[in-house]
């Protein structure tokens, strides 16, 4: 019995640690960006083609990042390495409050995509590891969740702040603030779990290496369809003036429909395979995705925000169970492989959908565009 409740005790700890080291790297550390925007635009006058070209910067950090804490082994402790991630995460966050200038926006939030991917990746292995090895793999659920939670809360303190005449670089400053928080609950939560990685296998081969190469292309399409609706959700709503009133929300409707989707979506993979649950999630985002142009009132960019919301985690989490499906041994090179599909698309996204909303001015050439390729990935998840 005492041997029951300590494992319970530590599981919990465990996957309560997890939640806050996601909800620090991506809830805040990845997309705080996309509320705080649009009063970076109106106050800076960035171009749509800069902001793009800024939230590329980070998603290219992040690739750099993931392949580093993929493909390389981490010597020392990896729980050192994970709040030496988290620090840096939210020196970045808070320090965009203190430039003004496009150069020290690039460098920031390349550095805060390198310390986010390899904070994510850590806390991954170090918490999925502690519940697999105590038969609570049904926690990982409530790790991934970290990311709705990071976005509401972060979100919520944004639209407060702003209530009250805060200016751009105060809202940086509360994200760095949060992200502070959140690692010191990780310190407390999320101990080391001693022992060498082993070496990656050389991956599958064969025909199961073509499937494999399938979804890697899959992945990807969804890195560049979802990327350029969550970059630009809250513009599109400042910029529209029947649903300007809705701007202080809408962010926070995405986390809210984030936080129970991986749990949603591995059930679904779980009944008809992660190939199915995969291409129906995107075939939803894709729906939102369109939504949120398409639709130019409340209830559109509502059903947006919870298509997006309710369908990005879990495909990211859907792409990372098909690579250990499709593998032996270690996944880490099959788990690589889909990671810079999967940033290839996040980089370009922003940069395509920027230059066609400058051209355009508007973004519905790109959403379209986007929903296109998530249809598209779709098609390759279930080849």
């Amino acid at each position: 019995m005492q041997r029951s409740t300590a494992s319970r005790f530590t599981s919990l700890t465990s996957a309560f640690g997890g939640m806050f080291a996601v909800a620090a790297s991506i809830g805040i550390g990845r997309f705080i960006y996309t509320p705080i925007l649009p009063p970076m635009i109106e106050a800076l006058g960035l171009s749509k083609a800069n902001a793009g070209l800024i939230a590329s910067a980070n998603f290219t950090g992040y690739l750099c990042g993931a392949l580093m804490a993929t493909v390389s082994r981490v010597p020392g402790s990896r729980r050192a390495w994970l709040l030496a991630a988290l620090a840096m995460s939210a020196l970045t966050t808070g320090g965009m409050g203190l430039v003004v200038n496009m150069p020290g926006f690039l460098l920031l939030r390349f550095a805060g995509g390198v310390a986010s991917a390899l904070a994510l990746i850590l806390a991954s292995a170090l918490v999925l590891e502690t519940l697999a090895a105590l038969g609570r793999g049904s926690l990982a659920a409530l790790h991934f969740a970290g990311a709705g939670v990071g976005i509401i809360v972060s979100s919520g303190i944004i639209v407060v702040l702003q209530a009250r005449g805060a200016a751009w670089p105060a809202l940086w400053f509360a994200g760095g603030l949060l992200s502070v928080l959140a690692t010191l609950a990780v310190a407390a939560l999320v101990a080391d779990r001693p022992g060498v990685v082993p070496a990656p296998n050389t991956g599958a081969a064969g025909k199961g290496g073509q499937v494999l190469l399938a979804m890697a292309g899959a992945y990807g399409l969804f890195g560049f369809g979802y990327v350029i609706t969550a970059t630009f959700i809250v513009a599109i709503v400042r910029g529209t003036p029947d649903i300007r009133p809705l701007e202080p929300m809408i962010w926070i409707v995405v986390g809210i429909a984030a936080t129970p989707s991986v749990t949603l979506w591995s059930w679904l993979a779980r009944r008809f395979g992660i190939p199915t649950g995969f291409a129906v999630a995107a075939v939803v985002e894709a729906l939102g995705v369109v939504a949120s142009v398409a639709w130019p009132s409340a209830t559109g960019i509502f059903v947006a925000a919870i298509l997006l919301g309710g369908t990005f985690m879990g495909l990211v989490a859907l792409g990372m169970m098909r690579a250990r499906e499709l593998t032996t041994g270690d996944p880490r090179r099959a788990i690589a492989l889909l990671t810079g599909a999967f940033g290839v698309g996040q980089i370009i996204g922003p940069l395509f959908a920027g230059a066609l909303y400058d051209y355009f001015g508007n973004l519905s050439a790109a959403s379209y565009a986007a929903a296109a390729a998530l249809l598209a990935a779709a098609v390759l998840a279930r080849r």
